[in-house]
């Protein structure tokens, strides 16, 4: 075998060992269950998040590449219940943010985004967390 056939088995052979161990690092600690929607809608891209975090909720809602100035009827709902019903107004990067934090009950937790662009048309999308 000739030194170059060699160096080349030699660093092919670390870089798989390598990869695995790398990998191990990359988890983060203290994150919890974890579940997205995305979808489009009026030329915008939404991004619903919901995360169990120290036995509570974190609950996000991105809408970017909208319009700017545009106004959007944002309605989030925990179980059945409103917790937020807002129209935002899309910045000067169309981007529209709501994070808000729900407490965690009994058995499964349904949330549901209602959005809906002022003057055109809505989508309703489900997370349903265990």
């Amino acid at each position: 075998m000739t030194s170059i056939r060699r160096a080349t088995a030699t660093l092919g052979a670390a870089a798989l060992l390598a990869a695995p161990v790398s990998m191990l690092g990359a988890a983060p600690a203290s994150a919890g269950p974890e579940k997205d929607r995305e979808f489009r809608i009026a030329g915008a891209e939404v991004d619903f998040e919901v995360e169990k975090d120290d036995g509570r909720f974190e609950v996000d809602v991105d809408l970017d590449d909208a319009r700017p100035g545009t106004k959007w009827r944002v309605v989030l709902r925990h179980d059945g219940r409103t917790f937020h019903n807002k129209v935002h107004r899309a910045d000067g990067d169309g981007e529209v943010d709501v994070d808000k934090k729900r407490r965690n009950t009994r058995g499964a937790d349904v949330f549901k985004l209602t959005v809906k662009r002022i003057g055109g048309p809505k989508k309703v999308r489900t997370i349903r967390m265990r």
